[in-house]
């Protein structure tokens, strides 16, 4: 009797077995062909599971993003205070480890094609991300309006935080006399002056 394929869960194994090649080659550069040959498969074979390029490179992409997403949610419990958690937050932005930069880079370069190319799914793809972060984030402040650690105001700030740590990022990319962890720093510091209920 055949061997039944479970084909979304070949199709993750296929791309997980790829995930480096978006840091190796990079994302314009990685072919269907080096896809194929890196996952042990026939070009042809890769085709019944991916429709394009792109489909690989989106199923590679949602591999690092989940993993991410987890390894964000573990880390911010481990936080003890609110300040602590929303430093956190900035992590992906100031963080210059090897380990970081590898992926800060592959989003940079990512960047540079959502912002040349007019694709759907590209856009659909960053309001799911932005989705998860803000949602994070309303809990972050939620919980420290809670334990009586910020005035109930904070909650308004989840969108500025957010466009802020983007404008980080986008900084770090493009400028090479700013210091990020200096600017992170000023940033918190004037949120938490406005919003932290000050104990006697």
């Amino acid at each position: 009797m055949p061997k039944i394929v479970n084909k979304e869960e070949r199709r993750r194994e296929i791309a997980l077995s790829c995930s480096d090649l978006i840091h190796e080659v990079g994302i314009k550069k990685l072919t269907v062909s080096q896809a194929a040959k890196t996952a042990g498969i026939g070009k042809g074979t890769i085709y019944e599971y991916f429709e394009n390029k792109e489909d690989i490179i989106f199923e590679i992409i949602n591999i690092h993003i989940d993993k991410y997403h987890d390894e964000f949610e573990k880390n911010i419990q481990k936080e003890k205070t609110t300040r602590d958690k929303v430093v956190h937050f900035f992590k992906f932005a100031i963080d210059d480890s090897e380990e970081n930069m590898k992926h800060f880079d592959g989003f940079k370069e990512y960047l540079s094609i959502v912002l040349s190319e007019e694709n759907e799914q590209m856009l659909n793809f960053n309001c799911s991300c932005s989705s998860f972060f803000q949602v994070q984030l309303t809990k972050i402040l939620q919980e420290g309006i809670t334990k009586g650690e910020l005035k109930n105001e904070a909650i308004d700030l989840v969108e500025v935080i957010m466009v802020y740590e983007r404008g980080l990022a986008i900084t770090k990319m493009t400028q090479n006399d700013t210091d990020i962890k200096v600017l992170c720093k000023k940033f918190i510091d004037s949120l938490f002056e406005l919003v932290e209920i000050k104990k006697d």
